[in-house]
């Protein structure tokens, strides 16, 4: 006897939904990390994947546990957050790493950089 026999059915379909669909987002992010030529396209699949994979995962063990201790888990809530929250800053700063590393190596693919276009200060009318 396991302790995930003590939830009902209509919480079991909900928590098995919610693993299958985190699942298959991780996965997913795992088959674009390798499948992807480029750096940048290889930063996209598994941010995603990671991070709205995790959720899943994570939302299934906060309902099923919450339900069969009959108390709140929010460490597991707090996980989550952590992680969409940190997911999109580490791609930001790989991505802009990368694309600083290869502007300094001039490659051929990596746009220059544009200085922003500053209109011109306003004239002063003389009083």
């Amino acid at each position: 006897m396991t302790a995930l026999e003590g939830l009902p059915s209509w919480l079991m379909g909900i928590v098995a939904a919610l693993l299958v669909l985190g699942s298959t987002l991780t996965l997913l992010g795992a088959f674009g990390l390798v499948q992807l030529r480029t750096f940048y396209d290889r930063l996209h699949a598994p941010t995603l994947g990671t991070s709205w994979g995790a959720a899943g995962i994570l939302l299934a063990s906060l309902l099923a546990w919450s339900w069969l201790q009959n108390r709140f888990f929010a460490h597991e809530l707090v996980i989550g957050i952590f992680v969409i929250i940190t997911t999109p800053v580490t791609l930001t700063l790989l991505g802009r790493a990368a694309l600083n590393r290869d502007r300094d190596e001039a490659h051929v693919m990596v746009p220059p950089v544009v200085a922003p276009s500053c209109p011109a200060p306003p004239q002063a009318d003389s009083l």
